[in-house]
């Protein structure tokens, strides 16, 4: 099977975030038949929904990788687990020590039990798309637009570029 671009999607809020972000950064570069392609800044941004918690820190990563896409989605689960990540259903948006999640997987659509492609919150999610933006370019995904125009409409979010990608 060829390599096919893949866009992940990096967040913690708790713990010592940024080292986790990072941590998990290096083991996505070490994943088998998988190679880093490009990493973004790291960003603090305030925490979606109700639940009292603190700022996440976020990165994006580009993967060009062999996997696919149910591989690389237990590869990303594996990774949380290490991170003693815990899906509460009731606390959706709630405090996590390690979240990875696939963003875009080449031009795929797929919506099944385990994994829809696009995710299908990314173009409310400016904590991603700027991100994205960073280490892509203006790329123009189908169906959504480019992405400097998903930027400019998504939902406001206090955000900061905290770290840049060659510190």
């Amino acid at each position: 099977m060829p390599a096919e671009e893949a866009f992940v999607g990096i967040g913690s809020n708790v713990g010592g975030s940024i080292d986790i972000v990072e941590a998990a950064i290096a083991a996505l570069a070490g994943l088998s038949r998988t190679r880093l392609a490009a990493r973004s800044s790291l960003y603090r941004s305030e925490p979606l929904g109700e639940i009292e918690q603190d700022d996440f820190i976020n990165a994006v990563v580009r993967l060009e990788t062999e996997l696919d896409p149910l591989a690389l989605l237990l590869e990303l689960q594996a990774i949380e687990h290490a991170y003693y990540r815990r899906r509460d259903e009731e606390q959706r948006w709630g405090p996590r020590t390690l979240d990875l999640d696939i963003i875009l997987f080449g031009n795929r659509v797929q919506h099944d039990s385990h994994l829809t492609l696009p995710h299908p919150e990314f173009t409310r999610r400016r904590f991603v798309l700027e991100p994205m933006l960073e280490i892509d370019g203006d790329r123009f995904i189908p169906g959504h637009g480019s992405l400097s125009y998903l930027v400019e409409h998504a939902p406001p979010l206090a955000m900061e570029k905290i770290a840049t990608n060659d510190d």
